[in-house]
């Protein structure tokens, strides 16, 4: 069976209720393996379109060592945050580090992300459509594009494909987050 069976086997058999959750979160946790097998739970923000099997995770530039964990072991359990009820999805993730290839799910995960209360709408809208202008006529990275190219180089962005069949949890509520390290970054 191919990936695009997968994907579209998962999306029709996905719960009404966690497709409504997925839709209205800004919000997942995401348990994964460190480098010395231990699990972590993190909480990010994320972008789904709807009907899809896919979600990216994203934030604010810089490294992190979660992109490192699921850069080495790919296989990830997603659990949703924000509204009842709860559900763990299986999943694998994919670090995503060719500009041209995360640019398009960077600025979906930006526009997502900006519907949030309280964020700068019309001064962020009018940059981000710049960008956009300019990487759809595939102009060069000039004067200021120069600084969005090396803020968007330097977001993390994972794509995580939900594979398995969505869970209900046990116990109320998401998973707690990791204890953080402070010999490590976010």
């Amino acid at each position: 069976m191919g990936t695009a069976n997968i994907g579209s086997e998962f999306t029709e058999n996905m719960p009404e209720e966690l497709a409504n959750i997925l839709a209205k979160s800004f919000y997942i946790r995401t348990t994964l393996t460190r480098k010395n097998g231990t699990p972590r739970t993190i909480e990010t923000t994320f972008v789904w379109s709807s009907g899809s099997d896919k979600i990216v995770l994203s934030g604010y530039p810089g490294k992190r060592d979660w992109v490192a964990s699921m850069s080495r072991n790919s296989t990830v359990t997603v659990h949703t945050v924000e509204f009842e009820p709860w559900f763990d999805i299986p999943a694998e993730a994919r670090v995503i580090r060719d500009l041209d290839e995360k640019l398009p799910r960077l600025i979906a995960f930006i526009e997502n992300w900006a519907l949030r209360p309280g964020f700068p709408r019309t001064r962020f809208n009018l940059l981000l459509g710049a960008v956009k202008i300019n990487r759809t006529l595939r102009l060069p990275w000039w004067g200021p594009f120069i600084i969005a190219k090396r803020i968007f180089r330097g977001m993390p962005c994972v794509e995580i494909t939900l594979t398995g069949r969505p869970v209900l949890r046990a116990e109320k509520g998401p998973p707690a987050l990791s204890e953080p390290r402070d010999d490590r970054p976010f």
